[in-house]
């Protein structure tokens, strides 16, 4: 059997994915991946995932620069969902997310239910106006 045959693809081909810093655990982005992306992903051993709002294949730093090296994709018990163990390239300390952070999930929930906020816990590292063109 094919591993990608594994792999449960949603109604629309993909499946969802996290990307994991390898030397500090630190979750960095969830994205989707496609057959396709998924292939290229352990050809290359560089994340390619699939954008949903461009409808392709998403070379990860294409623009900004900030490279995802693939040390270990890893699927869940489901065959649902996949986790790839990262080396953030292109800017120290490294940037994921576009908004020029080290990690996408930089809001925290404080405060509770009726009195609740969502705190930012990491700065901006880059504009990213600088990041994009």
């Amino acid at each position: 059997m094919n591993w990608l045959n594994e792999v449960k693809w949603d109604g629309a081909g993909l499946v969802p994915v996290i990307a994991q810093e390898r030397a500090t655990g630190d979750v960095l982005m969830f994205a989707w991946m496609n057959r396709e992306a998924l292939e290229k992903t352990v050809q290359t051993g560089r994340a390619v995932y699939f954008s949903r709002s461009r409808a392709r294949l998403w070379f990860k730093g294409e623009e900004s620069g900030h490279v995802q090296l693939v040390h270990e994709v890893r699927m869940d018990c489901d065959n649902d969902v996949l986790l790839l163990k990262v080396t953030q390239h292109g800017h120290e300390p490294s940037i994921a997310c576009h908004t020029g952070r080290h990690s996408c999930f930089f809001r925290l929930q404080q405060g509770g239910v009726l009195a609740g906020e969502w705190k930012i816990t990491e700065p901006v590292l880059k504009d990213p106006q600088s990041i994009y063109k």
